[in-house]
């Protein structure tokens, strides 16, 4: 085509056949003749290498559209559209110049010197100086090339599209008198037989050029999107995946391509295929695991001709503790309390694995699980210190201090109740005496061992049990209705921990009420 993109070679063909159109006005000699020949010859040659060009472009679209169909498959329709337009239409035109030639015979063929009169072709394209029913064919299989292919390249390559119209435009011509002359007249009528040959050769090579061109197009222009900045999206990407409040970040920003086309032919994540690929993403779902950094390791894999490219995962992130509940503490109630098993839970957000140590504090084996045991420790407060590793193996600590404190004063019970208890005579006789600790926080198991009995006007008895013996019922059946029992001086100890000694417990009174 005369778009510019011609080899300097097929340029040149160009001109020196404007050269002979001209010089035939001059009464050219028989070796102009022969130089229309050669040059048809010339043409000829350029384009079965543009044949040749467009061929491996065509084979190149297909194995493309197989390796990207959403992306290729397209284009490849256009190329097949384009490409068969301009087979039929160089088809057309070798026919023609068949029916030009069918007068002329095996090697007279190639005495272009004879090739110099015009009537065969005028007869056959004209008739009465206007296009026979063949001249008439045969601009309306230009047109139906010109448009066809215009249409087909449509917006996406408008450019070109114009270009091929331009070129086999069937438009009046001015002539270089100033006469407006139709295009098949100015072009073909009475010109000598090779220098029609030659134009319809070149109008071949011109029809191939626009195919050549078109497809070079379609691959380049896909290329330069695939590469085009407006494809690719900003990513920050994290030193890692967690921040401390106080702490800096830090990361990068790169371009990502995003290609909605893509798709990969495998996807291993973690050890396990993942088959949830759309718009040239992988979507991941899968248990966070335990709390602190994991590790996203794997593959992509996606067809390139006839290779597998593989493009390695590596990543991370951390897992912290799911916020369930509120955090809310009474200032004044870090307290640990000796004879009993405090129970501590222990962690620091964002990390896996903590270390906690203070006196008498152990694990109990459960993520953040802690026991702690103050009853030997004669400190008024302890202090726990814990210290863990983040995610990016910076060391972090912290500490607590708590107070310790004595279990409270049990009170005494009878039958359960404590304070001042009204009841018969015969259930007092029966009843239990023991010892509780009334809205203690744990729930501690006192056993009483002995306490003392004391009605009024009898002197006191000292009872070994928890129930009343011989001497303290003898003297309650003495004692008179309405008197008021005293059980005093309860002795109690937590069972399972006798070493340890309880406050003194509260008597309890019990009311006669016969």
């Amino acid at each position: 085509m005369a778009s510019g993109k011609q080899t300097p070679r097929q340029k040149m063909i160009n001109l020196m056949y404007l050269v002979f159109i001209a010089m035939m006005a001059l009464n050219m000699s028989k070796e102009v003749l022969t130089a229309f020949g050669m040059i048809n010859e010339s043409l000829a040659e350029s384009n079965a290498s543009v044949t040749e060009r467009n061929a491996a472009a065509i084979a190149g679209l297909a194995t493309k559209a197989q390796e990207q169909p959403a992306k290729y498959v397209p284009l490849q329709e256009k190329a097949e559209q384009i490409h068969t337009l301009t087979g039929n239409f160089t088809t057309y035109i070798d026919n023609l110049k068949e029916k030009a030639l069918e007068d002329i015979e095996g090697d007279e063929r190639e005495d272009y010197e004879a090739m110099d009169q015009s009537a065969k072709l005028d007869e056959y394209l004209f008739s009465s100086g206007q296009p026979s029913e063949a001249g008439k064919e045969f601009l309306a299989e230009i047109e139906k090339y010109r448009e066809g292919v215009a249409n087909v390249l449509g917006e996406d390559f408008s450019q070109i599209a114009a270009e091929v119209r331009r070129e086999f435009s069937t438009e009046p011509v001015v002539d270089g008198e100033g006469v407006k002359r139709p295009w098949l007249s100015y072009n073909f009528e009475g010109f000598p037989l090779i220098a029609s040959i030659t134009k319809l050769t070149q109008m071949q090579g011109d029809a191939k050029s626009a195919e050549n061109d078109a497809l070079s197009a379609m691959l380049s222009g896909q290329l330069q999107s695939d590469v085009s900045l407006t494809n690719y999206e900003a990513i920050v990407i994290p030193d890692k995946t967690a921040f401390f409040s106080g702490e800096q970040f830090s990361g990068k920003v790169v371009l990502g391509r995003v290609d909605p086309s893509l798709r990969f032919e495998n996807v291993v994540i973690n050890g396990n295929k993942v088959a949830s690929t759309q718009a040239g993403q992988v979507q991941l779902k899968f248990p966070a695991g335990n709390v602190g950094e994991q590790k996203i390791t794997g593959q992509l894999q996606f067809k390139e001709g006839d290779s597998i490219v593989e493009i390695p995962v590596t990543s991370s992130y951390s897992v912290i503790p799911k916020p369930n509940s509120a955090v809310i503490s009474a200032d004044k109630m870090n307290v640990v309390y000796r004879g009993v098993a405090n129970p501590m839970t222990i962690s620091i957000p964002g990390v896996g694995n903590v270390s906690a140590n203070a006196p008498g504090l152990r694990s109990t084996g459960g993520a953040g699980n802690y026991i702690m045991d103050v009853t030997t420790l004669q400190a008024r407060e302890v202090t726990i210190n814990v210290s863990g590793e983040l995610p990016g193996g910076e060391k972090v600590s912290d500490s607590k201090t708590f107070r310790v404190r004595d279990i409270p004063r049990p009170v005494g019970t009878v039958r359960g109740e404590d304070g001042t208890v009204r009841m018969q005579r015969q259930n007092l006789e029966i009843s239990t005496i023991g010892a509780a600790l009334p809205d203690f926080e744990f729930d501690v198991d006192l056993r009483v061992t002995g306490f003392k009995f004391r009605v009024p006007g009898q002197p006191t008895i000292q009872v070994r049990g928890q129930k009343l013996d011989q001497s303290a019922i003898g003297a309650l059946r003495r004692a008179g209705r309405g008197e008021t029992i005293q059980i005093f001086d309860v002795e109690a100890q937590l069972a399972g921990s006798s070493g340890y000694k309880l406050k003194q417990v509260s008597p309890v009174l019990v009311e006669l009420t016969n």
